[in-house]
């Protein structure tokens, strides 16, 4: 029985024994699986990418060329005996296996690993010891390090590797994301500068794992530190705002955004590519970043333009970023419109075809032609961008308004917008120059270069693009009702050294964009409305005509005061406008000119409205002789939208008549301010309100009345009445617009998170869409008052 026990003790000994032997066995495997490497070229140029590309060349005759090209560009580098494109012979070498093309890349890389030192900065206490030179040498190193590894020899490899890491890897590690000697924090230099540095010391990291044992922990750390690069969420003391807004944009601008995301995909696909794919907490944030890029945008016949706010190009884009998003496995329909946009017309992108990386990694599908999948109008409420188009069809009309952050990258131009009409961008951001020009800071960057409003010749201060603003601008209340949209900036933060209201509305109706600003001083002065155009402006009668080539606007100032029409001595209560000087964008040494219109008094408060009328085919200038005897007159154009003032007490407003649909706009003078513990109620043309703002839309030639009203705008309201008919009922106050016009009455809705709305319809409807969701509708007992309730 012992005998038995003992035996069977021995075999349960041995069989734990041989599973804690099995599960070494394991374990070592795991860990030889974890620490063994790719054979190089594991970073860009692998062999999986490089069989791509030999079967795109057969069948894709513009790889085909762009190959050809850089091949010979190669071809006469070796010719040469010196120098010559590091990327293209590294290109050339993987794709041909001739040592003809790895002996120049290995002499250029001897070079570049021998010099002192890659980049720094001395005139900084303490020294940076690397800079986005530092950056850019990294990645050369890496890539060629990487591409000509089997050429080189043992003690050539490692004594590349220890080099890339003293010139380039330590120094950007050690400034930047280590423990013991950083200097630099997110604070300071999180943004576009900290991405390119860090992310490509990650890349360079990643080549020389197999000679550097610490370098795989590099690359970790960086991809660690990516988490809190993404998540910056700013400083309070420091002024700072986040990196992103938490709908993707990038405040510093679409170029820097290209840039900065563009350095952590890079590291990211060198990342996958030498181990295998992963998943970050912030990869939906990425998608939204590249949807910002694509909202940002503005396709025409000739090539993509983008918002150029703050240090950006005009024709920047994102088009690296989404291209690197669908190698890495993101690819959506709307990347490769935007991809076939970006490459149209004078190549403005980072990773064209006619590049190494572009020809490599540019993605051969060319459907996506179709419009984007994503609303007409977005709103990036955090960084205070705002944008709103007609259409996503090819010279359409785009607006862009900013009203957020300055810093840096961001410039003083709180309130500010642009306009894009007609594949032409005829109403301009000021743009940027070389940052050594003494025109960066006397001009560019200041609150005159943009199209704001001055008090006595200020806005911003000037200091603010250096020192952060403290309380930045905002946009609220983005509503998309098709023909009809609305948005509002707050840029009184900003500003507010000088004025203690600075709202600007856009009101959007059609043919035309009514820009309604609503501003008060802390003292009696000078207030100017800026317009700065693209090409040629020129008075006409009551109006600005700005035109570029077949794009035309119409800008005409309705209140404080019209433009007089005839000599401006002869009408001294009218609107003044001086002709002004500015820089041109990118040209410090041409001046070109821009207008501020003027009240001809001075004043604390006023409401400034300017009309911009849309000229197109269906509305375009009379040819010929009568122009010039009829140019004065608003008739002299066919089918101009009719634009008429209106005044009475405690409101001003505009009425638009165009293609037998008529639109008042009324401004509640009670609402601005000016009362306390006091409603703003008022009553227009016998529209009784308390809203801010209100607008109705009804057929020409019929009454507004409740029964021939198609359409609704509420702006800061809580009621809408008439003849004793309650048509808006709403305990607190309400932006709102409403179509009732159609089968489904459509309803935008924005407000507190609890709320509880009525709102008269013409007819008991099946259905309604509130925000863009179909609802059954809930009806009280009159059957035609919808009730809306809104909760937390």
């Amino acid at each position: 029985m012992r005998y038995r026990n003992t035996n069977s003790f021995r075999q349960k000994a041995m069989h734990f024994t041989c599973k804690i032997f099995s599960v070494l066995i394991i374990l070592c495997a795991t860990a030889n699986h974890l620490t063994a490497q790719k054979a190089h070229p594991y970073l860009y140029f692998t062999p999986a990418k490089m069989q791509q590309l030999k079967d795109r060349i057969q069948k894709d005759t513009i790889a085909n060329r762009s190959w050809n090209e850089m091949k010979e560009s190669a071809d006469k580098a070796v010719l040469a005996g010196k120098g010559g494109n590091m990327e293209e012979l590294c290109l050339a070498y993987r794709m041909t296996g001739d040592t003809k093309y790895g002996e120049p890349v290995k002499a250029l890389l001897l070079q570049l690993v021998n010099k002192a030192a890659w980049d720094g900065l001395d005139d900084r206490t303490p020294r940076w010891n690397s800079a986005l030179g530092t950056a850019r040498q990294n990645g050369l190193a890496a890539n060629a390090f990487d591409c000509i590894y089997d050429i080189l020899s043992k003690a050539e490899r490692k004594g590349i590797a220890d080099k890339i890491v003293k010139l380039g890897i330590e120094p950007s590690i050690s400034d930047w994301i280590s423990a013991d000697k950083r200097i630099h924090t997110l604070n300071s230099m999180g943004h576009n500068w900290w991405s390119a540095i860090v992310y490509q010391a990650g890349v360079a990291s990643l080549a020389v794992m197999n000679e550097v044992p610490q370098a795989k922990q590099w690359a970790n750390d960086v991809l660690n530190a990516s988490k809190e690069w993404f998540a910056f969420s700013g400083s309070v003391l420091e002024n700072k705002v986040p990196n992103f807004d938490p709908s993707g944009g990038f405040y510093e601008s679409v170029s820097y955004a290209n840039f900065g995301v563009s350095e952590y995909l890079a590291f990211r696909l060198a990342w996958t590519n030498s181990f295998a794919p992963i998943q970050m907490a912030y990869d939906k944030q990425l998608e939204k970043t590249m949807d910002w890029f694509i909202n940002a945008g503005y396709p025409t016949s000739e090539r993509l333009m983008s918002l150029n706010f703050g240090d950006s190009n005009p024709f920047s884009n994102g088009d690296r970023p989404v291209k690197l998003m669908i190698e890495l496995g993101f690819g959506k329909d709307r990347y490769y419109w935007y991809l076939n946009e970006t490459k149209k017309g004078k190549v403005n992108e980072d990773m064209n075809i006619n590049t190494p990386f572009g020809l490599v990694y540019s993605p051969a599908k060319t459907t996506g032609s179709v419009a984007p999948d994503l609303p007409l109008s977005a709103m990036y409420s955090t960084m205070g961008w705002g944008m709103l188009r007609s259409s996503w069809d090819k010279d359409a009309t785009f607006l862009g308004v900013k009203c957020g952050y300055t810093w840096n990258h961001s410039h003083a131009d709180a309130g500010s917008f642009v306009l894009y009409h007609r594949g032409k961008n005829l109403l301009i951001d000021g743009g940027d120059v070389n940052y050594g020009l003494p025109e960066y800071s006397s001009y560019f960057v200041r609150s005159e270069a943009h199209n704001v409003l001055l008090f006595n010749g200020m806005a911003q201060t000037p200091e603010d693009q250096y020192h952060a603003v403290k309380n930045p601008g905002h946009i609220y209340n983005l509503i998309d009702g098709g023909a009809f949209k609305y948005i509002l900036a707050d840029a009184q933060g900003p500003t507010s050294r000088f004025f203690l209201r600075n709202y600007r509305n856009f009101i959007w109706i059609g043919d035309v964009i009514l820009v309604i600003d609503d501003v008060k001083t802390y003292e009696p002065g000078k207030l100017e409305w800026l317009l700065h155009y693209d090409k040629d402006a020129k008075k006409k009668g009551l109006d600005i005509e700005v035109s570029n080539e077949n794009a035309t606007i119409l800008v005409r100032p309705l209140f404080p005061e019209t433009l007089p029409n005839g000599y401006p001595h002869d009408f001294p209560e009218k609107m003044k406008i001086e002709e002004r000087q500015g820089v041109k964008d990118r040209d410090a040494k041409t001046k070109i000119s821009y207008y501020a219109f003027s009240p001809a008094e001075a004043s604390r408060q006023t409401k400034f409205v300017n009309a911009i009328i849309l000229l197109s085919d269906k509305n375009k200038p009379i040819e010929g002789p009568q122009l010039s005897s009829m140019a004065s007159a608003p008739e002299a154009r066919t089918n101009l939208p009719k634009i008429e003032k209106l005044e009475g007490k405690d409101m001003i407003g505009v009425r638009i008549t165009q293609n037998g649909k008529v639109t008042d706009v009324y401004i509640n003078l009670l609402a601005d301010g000016r009362l306390m513990h006091r409603n703003s109620t008022s009553t227009f043309n016998g529209w009784e309100t308390d809203a801010y703002m209100m607008a109705v839309s009804y057929p020409e030639n019929k009454a507004a009345t409740t029964g021939n009203a198609i359409e609704y705008f509420i702006s800061n309201g809580s009621y809408l009445k008439r003849n004793g008919q309650v048509i808006l009922n709403s305990l607190s106050k309400v932006f709102m617009h409403v179509k009732i016009d159609g089968k489904i009455p459509e309803i935008i809705l924005q407000g507190q998170p609890v709320m509880n709305v009525n709102l008269l319809l013409k007819d008991k409807s099946g259905q309604v869409m509130i925000n863009n969701k179909k609802q059954t509708p809930v009806y009280k007992q009159d059957g035609r008052t919808l009730v809306i309730e809104s909760a937390l």
